[in-house]
């Protein structure tokens, strides 16, 4: 498998390569990335043969789209496919103003959360002009989770599934775009949201990894039949299976608790046995659903980029995936490469 091979986006005309690019980190999640390195992973990016690019108006208040457009802004626009967020709208603002947590030097703008019609039209436009590019293919509905909401979860669905469903759906039958989604850490959300609405998409963050596959109940399944289509971020779990279970190992964003570490220990000695890395098995165990057509993966660095170019086309025998399957560290309906 390699990270260009192309892949069918659900059931639109869209194809997409296997291994995407995820722009949260250059909107300086956690810590800063200089404008030229954000530039020369794109770059990378590019020239290893990646066509999708996933960003947000919530990435640096801004500042991950403004990078994302200017870097793309002289490729041919029919030789990549785009996606960003609706959800919050920004604002210009004074810096000593703005909450940035958790980006570090973001651009000048707050946030607002607004998924009402009128919003989510405004969103959209104002995302075009931050990339400064013709369109975007594909736009999804940003954090209507717990996650990001707690109690207020169930209120904000209801608002977004009237207010953004609504322009997203008029969007995609003028043309404007040609897939609309939900982009969420939760799959209860997301079915949830297919089981009201004709989506096309989801973007599913850190939950169907190889650490865990609960969202093979009964959500990807309803994908396949419908032909719908599911790209995972957050595939390695916020980090543990990048770093494996070392000290302070992040899981969801926070340390991972020891259930996790002993868990993901254990596929680290399958790994070994091997002579698999285990980030490699962590992408390529993704791609290998038939209703997931890529792995999103933000870097910080070019070299980061280019180990997760070299772990996704790492060789990996079937034998692998049988042990894992044998020793229950991977659930037995999970397709495998």
């Amino acid at each position: 498998m390699q990270p260009q091979d192309k892949a069918k986006f659900g059931r639109s005309d869209l194809e997409v390569t296997k291994l995407s690019f995820g722009t949260a980190p250059i909107g300086n999640i956690f810590r800063e990335v200089p404008d030229d390195v954000a530039d020369a992973m794109i770059q990378t990016a590019w020239n290893s043969g990646i066509r999708l690019y996933d960003s947000s108006p919530y990435y640096g208040h801004g500042l991950a789209e403004l990078r994302t457009g200017s870097s793309l802004r002289w490729k041919q626009r029919d030789e990549f496919v785009l996606a960003s967020k609706v959800g919050r709208r920004l604002y210009p603002s004074k810096r000593e103003k703005i909450d940035f947590t958790p980006w570090c030097n973001a651009a000048a703008f707050r946030f607002e959360f607004d998924y009402s019609y009128d919003g989510t039209m405004r969103i959209f436009e104002d995302s075009l002009q931050r990339l400064a590019l013709e369109r975007m293919d594909i736009c999804f509905i940003h954090d209507i989770d717990r996650f990001t909401h707690g109690d207020n979860q169930p209120e904000v669905f209801e608002q977004a599934m009237d207010g953004c469903w609504r322009a997203l759906e008029k969007l995609r039958s003028e043309g404007v775009v040609k897939a609309i989604g939900v982009g969420v850490n939760e799959w209860d959300v997301c079915q949830k949201s297919l089981e009201l609405h004709d989506f096309d998409c989801f973007l599913l963050a850190g939950r169907y990894t190889l650490y865990e596959q609960d969202s093979l109940d009964t959500f990807l399944p309803l994908c396949e039949e419908r032909g719908v289509a599911v790209l995972v971020g957050g595939g390695f779990n916020s980090g543990i299976l990048a770093t494996g279970a070392v000290e302070g190992a992040k899981y969801n964003y926070v340390p991972a608790p020891r259930h996790v570490l002993e868990k993901v220990s254990k596929i680290e000695n399958v790994c070994e046995r091997f002579n698999v890395p285990l980030p490699a098995a962590a992408m390529q165990f993704v791609v290998a659903h038939p209703a997931i057509p890529s792995f999103v993966a933000g870097t910080r660095t070019v070299q980061q980029l280019n180990n997760n170019l070299e772990w996704f086309s790492h060789p990996i025998p079937s034998d692998f995936w049988a042990e894992l399957k044998a020793e229950k560290l991977l659930r037995q309906d999970a397709p495998t490469p």
